[in-house]
């Protein structure tokens, strides 16, 4: 195995394991234990796509997606699906931030997500993931 190869797979075990972290902690579970009041709150974000029924239910669904998909990232486990439904997740933050006004500042978060996300969708898992075993 060539050293470049090797690098590239830490880098994408890295990256994985920050990210997927990160989003876990810091947006997925407060959000699944919001319970159904934040849901709600989140799930009217998909307004902003012209979907204005069951908010509870995409709100619910934005909660799981930034857990359960951010700790299949962690463990390089079903990569590409999970950070395709993670990416359009930040699509519809990033669409939202910038529909109440908030500004790119404010924005460019869920779009440095979004493209961390396209990014490991796009290249895979990396050596060292469950994916790869």
């Amino acid at each position: 195995m060539s050293n470049t190869s090797t690098k590239k797979d830490i880098g994408l075990f890295v990256l994985r394991t920050v990210i997927g972290i990160c989003m876990l902690a810091l947006h997925g579970l407060p959000k699944l234990m919001g319970g159904p009041e934040t849901w709600k709150k989140v799930g009217t974000a998909m307004g902003n796509l012209g979907i204005n029924f069951f908010p509870l239910g995409w709100g619910f669904s934005a909660a799981i997606v930034e857990s359960l998909c951010a700790l299949f990232i962690v463990l390089g486990l079903w990569t590409r699906p999970n950070s395709v439904l993670l990416a359009f997740t930040m699509l519809t933050a990033t669409i939202t931030h910038l529909s109440q006004g908030d500004g790119f500042n404010t924005a460019s978060h869920a779009i440095e997500l979004m493209a961390v996300f396209i990014a490991l969708a796009l290249m895979g898992p990396g050596k060292y993931s469950v994916d790869k075993r």
